[in-house]
Order: C-alpha cells, then structure tokens, then sequence
C-alpha cells in the first residue's frame, strides 16, 4: 500500500510540473517577437513583427520603436490597419504604429497577427533591440522593452557578418544584393546572372510571407533554438509523466488482484 501512494504522489507531482512548465512555455511562445533573429550586416532585410492577444480583450494598436543604427524603409500596407511613422530632425523613422481602421475589430483573445516591414541592418555587428508597446481596447498598455529574463521583454535580433547570418537573412526575405554596397561579394563581380538568381529567390521569399500574412496563416516565426529546445524538454516530460502514470495505475491493479 505504501509503495502504491509513493508512485501515485510522484505521478501526480509529475503530471503538474508538466502542466505548469507546458503553461509556462505558452506564455514563453506568446511574446511580441521581431524576426528573423539573427541577420547579416548591411542587408536590405524583410523583418516580421508578430502580435498576439494576450488578454480577453483585443489588440487594437501596436507602436514599435526602430533600433538605433537600423534604417526603416519600408512597410508592407494591411486592410483593416492604419499605418503611421515618426520622424526625427534628420528625417529618420523612429517608430512605426499600426492601429485599428473602419470595421476592424483588432487582434481577438488567442488570435496573433503579423506585419512586415523592411529596414536596413547596421554595417557593423551589434545586438539590436525591438522596443515594442502594445495597447489593448480598454486604454492599458503593456509595454515589451525588458531584457529577456523579464517578464515583458523586447524581442532582440543579432547583425551579424558570419555567412551563416547571411544565409539566415536570405531565408527571412534579405534583399542585401538589390543593388546595395553589401557585404554580399558578387554585388562587385559583374555577374549579372547571379545577382538576378540572388534577388529571384528573395522575392519568392518575401512573396511567401506576404501570402503568409494576407491569408492569415501562421508564418513559422518562432523556429528559433531556444523555443525548439523548450518545446523538447516539454515532450520530453510529457512522456516521463505518461510513463510514470501508468505503472501507478498497474501496481495499484496488482494491489487490488491481491
């Protein structure tokens, strides 16, 4: 009988550490996040902001602060959004905002939405910051410029002139070889054939995530280590818990037999 009790109070301590860690990693997952999260120097970089609804109540306006030493370009335009910049005295965007227009309900309970804007990343390798204030419809602000052992952090892309980054800025809709003094080497070679092949396969990226956005479907923005490695550790303890339940479940079957 003891041993009976030992397994079922360890099976039940187990199934509620996995309950409250699996509750921990939705919040985790659940954050304002910028990507892609590491990027190449200089790169016309197509980056994605994405906003979920945390509280019962909608989402209806996002203001993000662009980093210093990042240049805003562009940004892709939504229905339903209305768009708005700032500017400092050397004509520079300093934050983008995107709030409610006509109908538009806003971002619902445990819906996300995502814009797309393109900025260029610094020249030199840097750590950049993406300060970001989200409003709900009654009037309270929470705002995502912690570090990232907060509770509220802000979301944090690395420039970075290893070729990996590179290849990781390609994938998110870099356009670093558009005509741009880059750090991409055929942008100085002449050859014409590559860079086209370069910006054709940009554009089918940037494509992609655009259809991604108009058509509401999530965009896979969250593949990075970190959230991979929690979403392991989280089966990983699922398992343990299943494993255990059932062979509480068996010795107390054995017990009764008895």
């Amino acid at each position: 009988m003891k041993k009976t009790s030992w397994i079922s109070k360890l099976t039940s301590t187990i199934a509620t550490g996995t309950a409250a860690f699996m509750l921990f990693a939705g919040f985790a997952s659940a954050h304002v996040t910028v990507s892609p999260s590491v990027a190449q120097t200089s790169a016309w970089q197509t980056y994605t902001i994405k906003i979920p609804s945390e509280k019962e109540l909608p989402t209806t306006k996002i203001t993000m602060k662009v980093p210093e030493g990042v240049a805003f370009k562009q940004y892709q335009p939504l229905a339903g959004w209305k768009i708005t910049t700032e500017k400092n005295d050397s004509n520079e965007v300093t934050s983008i905002t995107w709030e409610i227009d006509g109908d538009n309900e806003g971002i619902l309970a445990g819906q996300f939405q995502q814009f797309n804007f393109v900025a260029q990343n610094p020249k030199a390798e840097a750590e950049v910051a993406w300060d970001a204030f989200q409003y709900y419809s009654d009037g309270s602000i929470v705002e995502w410029t912690g570090q990232p052992s907060d509770a509220n952090p802000h979301s944090i892309t690395t420039i970075s002139e290893d070729p990996a980054a590179a290849g990781n800025a390609a994938a998110g809709g870099g356009h670093a070889n558009e005509g741009h003094d880059s750090a991409g080497t055929e942008a100085g070679t002449g050859d014409k054939a590559a860079n086209d092949d370069s910006k054709a396969n940009d554009d089918t990226t940037l494509g992609d995530a655009l259809n991604d956005t108009v058509t509401g479907e999530p965009n896979n923005t969250d593949t990075d280590p970190g959230t991979l490695k929690l979403q392991q550790a989280t089966l990983i303890v699922s398992i343990l818990a299943l494993i255990l339940s059932f062979l509480g479940i068996a010795l107390a079957t054995r017990r009764k037999k008895r």
